[in-house]
C-alpha cells in the first residue's frame, strides 16, 4: 500500500493507492470521543475507575484503541462463528476483554471484575455511539 502525505491529500491527510483518505482530524476526534466516553463511564460505574485526571482519560483511550486494533482484531476474527451464533452479543464480551487487557497494561484504569468490564463495555459502546452521531451531524 503506497501512501502519500501532503499535496494530493491536503495537510493532515494520508491517502492510499485507492485514493481513500483518513483525516488526522477525524482520528483525533474519534480519540476525543472515546476519552469523553471513558470519563463518563468511569463516573457512572462504581466498579470502573480512572485515576490521574483528564490526561489519564486520553492515555487510557489511546491504549484501549491500540489494544482494540492489535489484539481485538485477532480475537474478533477467531470468535466470528460465536459472534454470529449470538447475533453479535459476544462482541460485548470481546470489548470487556479488551477493557480488561487495557486495565492490565495501564495503571490509570482499574476495573473491579469481569462483570464491571461487561457493563463498562456496554456503557462505552452506547456513549461512543451517541457522541459519534452528534459529532458526525455537526460536520
Amino acid at each position: 500500500m503506497e501512501q502519500a502525505i501532503g499535496s494530493r491529500a491536503g495537510l493532515g491527510c494520508i491517502v492510499d493507492r485507492d485514493g481513500l483518505g483518513v483525516s488526522l482530524h477525524h482520528l483525533l476526534l474519534k480519540w476525543l470521543v472515546l476519552s469523553v466516553a471513558m470519563a463518563v463511564t468511569a463516573r457512572l460505574l462504581d466498579g470502573v475507575d480512572i485515576t490521574g485526571g483528564p490526561v489519564s482519560y486520553v492515555i487510557v483511550a489511546a491504549v484501549f484503541g491500540l489494544v482494540n486494533a492489535v489484539v481485538g482484531t485477532f480475537v474478533r476474527l477467531l470468535s466470528l462463528p460465536l459472534t454470529i451464533l449470538t447475533l453479535g452479543l459476544f462482541t460485548l464480551v470481546i470489548n470487556a476483554l479488551m477493557l480488561t487487557i487495557t486495565a492490565q497494561v495501564t495503571d490509570a484504569l482499574v476495573i473491579d471484575g469481569f462483570g464491571d468490564a461487561v457493563l463498562a463495555a456496554l456503557c462505552l459502546s452506547v456513549l461512543a455511539g451517541i457522541l459519534n452521531r452528534i459529532f458526525r451531524a455537526e460536520r
